[in-house]
């Protein structure tokens, strides 16, 4: 596996930390120029002086995604910046662990408007000029969650299902609109990261995988040649609960 994202401008969203961190890593270092971007400022900022001390070209974006008018003015500033997007790797998730019982109508839509309509967002400003521009690449991370649910997770189960039904109907319409697009929608199962750590601080570790897997993985999908593309991947650790 190797892709030379040298001369490349990539854009990944939920940054700061945990996979987001890892893609961002990764990308930099197969030569990408790589705009990070989280709500977390102080993280992201941190993030980014440490690539670039790596000799990676790393900007911090601070961006929620939530917000339509915020993402439409971010890609606009990359584009002028640096003249194109040839990767966007849709990674920000947050979930709220209850009982739909219990659930607010402000949880849920922190949860949906952040794991859907983000990427919507994103997708919907980044995809528009790929085409004109007659290439680049989509990833939309999801979930086993988009095959299988569990209790307390109504929302995200709905989001990350959302998300697949879009990648799905993105990939085809890409197919028709300008082969030089590829869009993927990888299903990664359970991470050893602060999503699952910080809500579940008893689970046990060796049962999730590191999220550098994941982030190999979407390196792996850029590394396919122009006459292939993979529509969807799946990488859970080999004890995985949630899948099939």
């Amino acid at each position: 596996m190797h892709a030379d994202l040298r001369g490349k401008t990539a854009l990944v969203t939920g940054a700061a930390r945990g996979l987001g961190a890892a893609v961002t890593r990764r990308l930099g270092a197969a030569g990408a120029a790589v705009w990070a971007a989280d709500i977390r400022e102080d993280r992201l900022r941190d993030l980014c002086r440490e690539l670039r001390d790596d000799g990676v070209q790393a900007r911090p974006l601070v961006l929620d995604i939530r917000d339509a008018g915020q993402v439409a003015e971010a890609i606009t500033g990359v584009y002028n910046g640096a003249g194109s997007v040839d990767v966007l790797v849709n990674n920000a998730a947050v979930d709220v662990t209850k009982p739909i019982e219990h659930l607010t109508a402000q949880e849920a839509g922190w949860v949906i408007g952040t794991n859907l309509l983000g990427p919507v967002h994103l997708c919907l400003e980044t995809y528009r000029r790929m085409i004109k521009q007659g290439g680049g690449h989509i990833v939309n991370i999801l979930s086993t969650a988009a095959n299988r649910t569990w209790t307390e997770a109504g929302p995200y189960a709905a989001s990350k299902t959302g998300l697949r039904a879009f990648t799905h109907t993105l990939f085809q319409e890409a197919q028709r609109d300008c082969p030089g697009i590829g869009v993927t929608g990888i299903i990664a199962g359970g991470m050893e990261t602060p999503f699952i750590t910080e809500r579940f601080p008893d689970a046990d570790t060796s049962r999730l995988q590191d999220p550098a897997i994941v982030a190999d993985t979407v390196l792996y999908v850029l590394s396919v040649p122009a006459g292939s593309v993979i529509p969807e991947l799946v990488v859970i650790p080999r004890n995985e609960s949630s899948w099939p």
